[in-house]
This record gives C-alpha cells, sequence and structure tokens, in this order.
C-alpha cells in the first residue's frame, strides 16, 4: 500500500464559517483520483515522457493555494495556480501566470538550475503543457513520477489527482480519461521542499535539499487490469547455497480481482514457460530453474524475464541470488562475503545537483569500482533507479535506506506511518533488483525505548514487505568500555538481521593515533558492519598529518583506520566508509576549508581522487586477494 494525503479544508473550518457538508463536497474532489498502489517496473510500461522544460511559478507566501485569509483556494477558484493562467477576456482579472522565461528542466532539482533558488526552500508551481491522441478505448492512464521533493500538489486540466509526500520514492495517480483532451493538456504540480520537524527526513539533515521535480515524469497507459507488482526470487535455504536447480518463489499482483486468469511467467534464455492461475488479484507461485547461473559480484547475470496476462505483458532484466546473514557471517549464494563498501550521496558534485538517470548511476558506480568496491551504501535515502539498476549490471551490491535520520518524534503514530509509506515504496520499486541486498530503516537514532519501539515496527514492516533480504539499520556509537574493546550494544541489534554501527574515532573523538588501543565487540550473534567512518580533507590542500582538513591527516586517518581493523573479531563482515565524494552541505560553513561542502569525500567535488583514497583503495585489494587465497583452501 501506497500512502498519499490530501490536503483536507476541514483542518481550516476553524478559521472561517463553511458548512461541514461543502467541507466534505471538496475534500472527496480533491481525493477522489488518489491511486493507492504503486506501479513497478515503470520502464516497461507503454508511456509517454513528460520530462523537459516545464515553466514555474515562485511562491513563497503560497499566495497560489491560499487565500489573504489563509483557507485552501477552492477548486474553480481563478486565482488558484492549477487553473489554466489565461485570461478569460481583457477585463479578467490574472495575478500570475506561466511563461518560457521562467521554466526549468525536468529532471533535475532546481538549485542548480537558478543562482536565486541556491538555498531556496518553498513552493514553486510547475507547468507543462502536453497533447495527447485521443485515449485509446479500454485503456486507463497513470501519472508517475519518479521523485519530487518533498511534498507534491499535482493537477491535471484543473482537477486535483492528490498529494504525495516523501522526496525519494515514486509515486503515480490515476486520470480519468475524461479529464485527457488532444491538445493542450494543462498539468500543474505544486512543489514544496520545506523542512517540518513531523516529516520524513525532519529538519535537521546533513545534506542539501534540494528542490523540486527530481526523477522522470510519464504519463502510462495500461489496460483495464493489468499487472501491477511481481516478485520473482530464489527461495533460500537457510546456510547453504542454492541447490542445483534452484527454487524460484514469489508472487504476481493484478490491479483489480480477476479470479481464474491465466498469468504467464517466461525465461526464454532457460527456454522456461509456465502458467499460473490468479486468485482474486493474486497468484503465487514456486518452481525449479534448471541450468540457471546465479548473480554474484564477479558475474552479474541478469536473465529476460517475462510476466504476460492475455492483454498485458511486462519484460524485466532479473538476477537470481540468495543472501543472508547466517550466524556470525553474510552469505551470498551460500558462500562468505566481505562487503567492500562505501557510502554514497546522490549528487554530481561537481555540477552540485542531484544525481539522475543511467549516466549519472555510471560515473558514481564506476568511481567505486576504481576505488575497488563490490558494495555502495545509498545513502541517506532511496537513490534513482537507475542507481540499482546499474549496479544490477555491473555487479555491485547495494544497501538501501530509508530517511528516518538522526532525531524525529519517534512517539508519533503519524511520523511512523509516513515513514513505512516511504520503506513501502523503496521496497515495491527495487524487490526484483538482485543488487540490493540490505534494507535500511534508518541512521544514528538516539536510543530510547521509543526510538526502539519505533525502530522495531518499521523493521516488522520490511520484513512483511520482504523477508528475501537482511534488515539493518546504521546505529549510532553508545558503545560502553569494557577494559579495552568497545561493545556495541544498541538494544536495536537484537532486531536486525546486520549489527551496522557509524564510528569517527580520530575525527570526532581525538586523533588518529586512537584506533591503536581500540578493538570493537558486541553481544549479538550476529554479523558486524562498519558502516560509516571517516574524516575531513580539502582536495589539494597540503601539510603535516596533525593539521586538520589537509589531505595528509586523513592519510593517517584512514592508514589507522585500516590497521586497526585487522583487529575485528571473526564476525567483522565488512565496511562502508564516509564518503564517495565530497557533498554539499549548509552544515558546513568553515569560510577556508568547507565553504559549505562536507568534505569526507575520498574523491573531492572535481573528481580528484585525495590521498586517502589509495589507502582505502590498498586495503581492500589486500582483502579481496585474502578472500581469494581462503577460496583456494
Amino acid at each position: 500500500m501506497v500512502y498519499y494525503v490530501c490536503n483536507n479544508p476541514i483542518n481550516h473550518l476553524h478559521m472561517f464559517n463553511r458548512s461541514i457538508l461543502s467541507a466534505l463536497l471538496l475534500f472527496t474532489s480533491l481525493c477522489a483520483y488518489a491511486q493507492q498502489g504503486l506501479i513497478s517496473n515503470i520502464n516497461a510500461r507503454k508511456a509517454v515522457s513528460l520530462n523537459g522544460t516545464w515553466q514555474y511559478v515562485v511562491d513563497p507566501y503560497e499566495t497560489g493555494f491560499y487565500d489573504y485569509r489563509f483557507r485552501e483556494r477552492g477548486q474553480n477558484d481563478v486565482d488558484a495556480y492549477w487553473n489554466n493562467d489565461i485570461p478569460a477576456n481583457k477585463t479578467a482579472k490574472k495575478e500570475y501566470g506561466y511563461i518560457d522565461k521562467y521554466s526549468l528542466q525536468v529532471p533535475g532539482d532546481w538549485n542548480h538550475q537558478k543562482a536565486e533558488f541556491l538555498y531556496y526552500e518553498g513552493t514553486v508551481w510547475y507547468k507543462k503543457s502536453f497533447d495527447h491522441l485521443a485515449p485509446t478505448a479500454g485503456s486507463r492512464y497513470f501519472l508517475y513520477f519518479g521523485a519530487v521533493n518533498y511534498k507534491a500538489d499535482v493537477y491535471l486540466n484543473g482537477k486535483k489527482l492528490g498529494v504525495h509526500k516523501g522526496g525519494f520514492t515514486p509515486f503515480n495517480f490515476e486520470v480519468p480519461t475524461s479529464l485527457l483532451k488532444e491538445k493542450n493538456n494543462f498539468l500543474v504540480v505544486k512543489v514544496d521542499n520545506k523542512r517540518y520537524a513531523d516529516e520524513v527526513p525532519t529538519l535537521n539533515t546533513d545534506w542539501w535539499n534540494y528542490g523540486g521535480i527530481t526523477r522522470d515524469v510519464k504519463l502510462v497507459e495500461v489496460p483495464q487490469n493489468f499487472i501491477q507488482d511481481y516478485v520473482i526470487q530464489l527461495k533460500p535455504i537457510p546456510g547453504k547455497a542454492p541447490a542445483a536447480t534452484p527454487l524460484a518463489e514469489g508472487w504476481i499482483k493484478l490491479n483489480k480481482a480477476e479470479p481464474g486468469a491465466i498469468i504467464t511467467i517466461e525465461i526464454p534464455e532457460l527456454k522456461f514457460k509456465k502458467q499460473i492461475t490468479a486468485t482474486d488479484s493474486m497468484a503465487k507461485f514456486n518452481f525449479a530453474l534448471p541450468k540457471l547461473q546465479l548473480w554474484d559480484t564477479e558475474h552479474p547475470k541478469l536473465y529476460n524475464v517475462v510476466v504476460s496476462t492475455a492483454n498485458n505483458r511486462v519484460e524485466d532484466k532479473i538476477g537470481f541470488r540468495t543472501i543472508e546473514a547466517s550466524g556470525r557471517q553474510v552469505l551470498l549464494n551460500g558462500k562468505p562475503l566481505f562487503m567492500r563498501g562505501i557510502c554514497v550521496h546522490g549528487e554530481i558534485a561537481k555540477e552540485q545537483r542531484r544525481a539522475v538517470g543511467n549516466a549519472d548511476a555510471k560515473i558514481l558506480l564506476n568511481q567505486a569500482i576504481e576505488l575497488n568496491c563490490n558494495m555502495v551504501r545509498l545513502a541517506h535515502y532511496p537513490h534513482d533507479e537507475g542507481m540499482v539498476r546499474m549496479a544490477d549490471s555491473l555487479g555491485i551490491l547495494v544497501w538501501s535506506e530509508i530517511p528516518v535520520y538522526w532525531t524525529i518524534n519517534f512517539g508519533s503514530k503519524e511520523i511512523l506511518e509516513k515513514a513505512k509509506a516511504q520503506l513501502n515504496e523503496m521496497i515495491t520499486r527495487d524487490h526484483n533488483r538482485a543488487s540490493v541486498i540490505i534494507w535500511s530503516v534508518g541512521n544514528e537514532t538516539p536510543v530510547s525505548p521509543l526510538r526502539t519501539e519505533f525502530m522495531r515496527n518499521l523493521i516488522t514492516e520490511a520484513r512483511r514487505l520482504d523477508g528475501t533480504r537482511m534488515i539493518s539499520a546504521a546505529l549510532e556509537v553508545n558503545y560502553t568500555a569494557l577494559k579495552d574493546v568497545n561493545v556495541v550494544d544498541d538494544p536495536l541489534g537484537e532486531f536486525v538481521d546486520l549489527v551496522a554501527f557509524n564510528e569517527y574515532l580520530g575525527w570526532y573523538g581525538g586523533l588518529p593515533d586512537k584506533c591503536r588501543t581500540t578493538n570493537w565487540s558486541t553481544p549479538y550473534n550476529k554479523p558486524l558492519f562498519i558502516s560509516e567512518v571517516g574524516g575531513e580533507a580539502k582536495g589539494g590542500f597540503s601539510a603535516d598529518s596533525l593539521t586538520r582538513f589537509s589531505e595528509e591527516y586523513l592519510e593517517w586517518f584512514y592508514k589507522e583506520q585500516t590497521d586497526m581493523l585487522k583487529r575485528m573479531p571473526d564476525n567483522y563482515v565488512g565496511i562502508s566508509p564516509w564518503i564517495l565524494v565530497d557533498f554539499k552541505s549548509p552544515k558546513r560553513n568553515h569560510p577556508v576549508y568547507q565553504e559549505g561542502w562536507n568534505r569526507k569525500g575520498l574523491y573531492d567535488e572535481f573528481g580528484n581522487k585525495k590521498k586517502a583514497f589509495f589507502v582505502l583503495q590498498d586495503y581492500y585489494k589486500r582483502m579481496e586477494k585474502e578472500r581469494k587465497n581462503d577460496t583456494k583452501k
């Protein structure tokens, strides 16, 4: 279930005299078209791209949404910015308009496109006009958005389709065919990227708040009943490698109940074809896959998989593998895995913009590959779909995370539901991606009973949605000193599959040589993973190793850290240092060394490698060599 929230004018009844009935009627008209289920694998659907040039109106006071009494405007209010901006005649009053002089490119954040938008947080109205052939008889239409940061109110030809909250996950609304015109359709999206205490993420984050329609927009055409979602995965055998002829299992979900509908699953390369029968809107299955080549990091084999009904066909590229936390190890296809990771922000630093699409994904993942990584932690939110699909094809493992970040109101049921909605959207989009091995429910959340219960609920929800992957969270370093051993003892460790923690010894606590006497342990008999570690250095700034922000200091930091890792316990299964590339952050304000940049990258913002890059690269080469030697034994 994908959750959408409509602006309910009932909330404003105390501000003015309006009857309950009229408020209910208005609420119904606003929300009637909200689509309550995400369509997966959108790139395989028949669709028209609405990317390109959109006109805009900046509206920091939200004049186009509220009247002067701060009441939400009615659907037919001529001053509402979602209505056509062309005056009916020369005497008509219009105080807004959309013209080409004010235009932005979609997909893309507004911050990097116009200098005046650099720090802007507020409302921007986007407008796109498009033509459309007469709707095909028997077809249904959906507007699909890859992501809009943060809140999107969507209107077509003056009618509200719905509202979505969440800046990094996809959503779609059904479009009644009666709304579509052959000429001059008028699509308006009110985009609001303001930060609020009761949203996910909350007010305080250490990354740039890029606003806008940041990912693809499509008008999708599907049959009356269509394949909405599906899962096709290998059935794991706990603690063991897949059988010689492994068993695949999963389900197909139709958009509407159709008992008895025949659904066909094909994998042409394997000469495999099987038909199953729907029960209501669902069809579950399991079947053997002979001669299957497993997906792994060295051989990322993908198969063309076709799912079809009598009137709908969807194709996908799917890799088959198993992943699990087994005892004190992580097993990929039944074999012990060491994760040579790196954290990555969804940003192209050189152009100071949000990353989007395959070309950007290739840039970032190739930088990780040059570091000799086999894994990336996509922080701190779901990245563009192109990122995980590119990881599939390159054999890069993925940690994917929702932005439950630092401190939120863990006692709020409303915020929990918002987090669950984003978790659902993340998993629904990517649950067929072989590269994704970890769903993360948050980062550095402070320990308290309320917080642990909040996070436990998210873990339970993640397992309900997908029981084939590991569930984790990046824990804050809430450890206690026991002689010379630091014990990672966060109560959330009881519920996660992978005990992951962030540590910054030598940057936020003492100097790097503190690592020489530091050891690590956890009371949980589970794999132990370092989800962050790092320090800052401005690329090109050279000094002695004791000088903060110098490349030599960061080089020393990584030398001490990698030496410390030689003493890790036997359940140490990997590390993902913070971070691949320097990234923009308004929290980082040193006038010489930061200037609005978090400098913990191993590449600087121009793509130059810092000295610390080669220390970590060498460590990963040694770890890979040890793995190959162990395999030969």
